[in-house]
């Protein structure tokens, strides 16, 4: 089954499902983010699980998803004049303006796509110079391990296809593309055991100014 087609099977149940790596990763969000943005864009955002927060911080908002099933649990979800919800693959051009954004938000999207440097290059032609870049993915640890993106349903279990990425492939796609690394942290959920691999990374890039 493709990425697509399995988070459009999953888009239903997403919000429900016992997920702690989803539920981690919106703690992350509000722990990192704080403050007024004028614009924000977010990259995969599901059934809208971080849109309902980043709604609170910017002026305006533009989500993209290339799962129709996600996006509309998302529409539902966070009704709002000033967010913005539109289809894409994020592996072909954004369909975002150059230079218009902020913040930008990426949460567990990233092990779904194989070119880094092609979503650092998008990135670095939508964020404002100066504007931020918060990225938070499953840590490649977990990965080392097995573990990649699955869901529970009546006929078993589906896994959804990953790549993985090192974290030198996040910090050199960024380099690569005019980001600096301004905060770089390793998270565990409540119920994982600390002593053991980290359970979430995250990074905050910013786009170096002209």
């Amino acid at each position: 089954m493709t990425i697509q087609a399995s988070y459009d099977q999953w888009s239903k149940a997403y919000d429900t499902d016992r997920n702690i790596t989803r539920d981690l990763d919106h703690a992350v969000m509000q722990q990192l983010l704080g403050g007024r943005f004028e614009s924000i864009l977010e990259l995969g955002c599901g059934t809208g699980k971080n849109t309902a927060l980043l709604a609170t911080l910017g002026d305006t908002v533009q989500a993209l998803d290339f799962s129709h099933g996600m996006l509309k649990q998302a529409r539902q979800k966070v009704q709002a004049s000033h967010v913005r919800f539109d289809w894409a693959d994020l592996t072909t051009v954004w369909p975002a303006p150059a230079r218009a954004f902020d913040l930008m938000a990426c949460n567990l999207v990233l092990e779904h796509i194989e070119d880094l440097n092609f979503v650092f290059a998008q990135a670095a032609h939508c964020i404002k110079p100066g504007g931020q870049f918060l990225v938070c993915e499953l840590h490649p640890a977990k990965q080392y391990l097995g573990s990649q993106a699955r869901f529970e349903h009546a006929r078993g279990t589906t896994l959804i296809p990953v790549f993985l990425h090192h974290i030198s492939d996040f910090t050199r796609a960024a380099t690569q593309n005019g980001f600096t690394v301004e905060r770089l942290n390793e998270w565990w959920h409540a119920d994982d055991d600390p002593r053991k691999q980290p359970r979430l990374v995250s990074f905050m890039f910013r786009k170096a100014l002209p």
